[in-house]
């Protein structure tokens, strides 16, 4: 399983967001984001492979963005955020870290899960 998942649910459509667009990046020490992986949301809203388990994974600074405004385009749906970018620290990269986010056309949330 990958180090870091993700799990995105409409709670406007009451269901999983599927065909989202995510990035994952890290910060470098110039303070500039590296891309390590992007993919879409699986019918279940979720992305399970973001970056292998063979991947080095280190301490830092992470930046996963959530490409809202296509998703919402798709439904015909408004978007007051056409992206989410949700900026986490990893302290101890032996643990899993899951990044959920709940998604309406005005607003999201997010938090760390399990």
């Amino acid at each position: 399983m990958s180090p870091i998942t993700t799990h995105v649910l409409d709670t406007a459509r009451g269901c999983p967001a599927e065909g989202l667009k995510i990035t994952l990046e890290k910060q470098t020490d110039s303070e500039q984001w590296e891309l390590l992986a992007e993919g879409l949301t699986n019918a279940d809203g979720r992305l399970p492979n973001l970056i292998s388990e063979s991947d080095p994974f280190t301490a830092g600074i992470y930046r996963m963005v959530f490409y809202t405004g296509p998703y919402q385009q798709k439904w015909k749906s408004p978007s007051f955020y056409p992206e989410v970018p949700v900026i986490f620290e990893i302290i101890d990269p032996s643990q899993h870290y899951h990044v959920p986010l709940l998604l309406s056309p005005f607003g999201f949330s997010t938090y760390r899960g399990s």
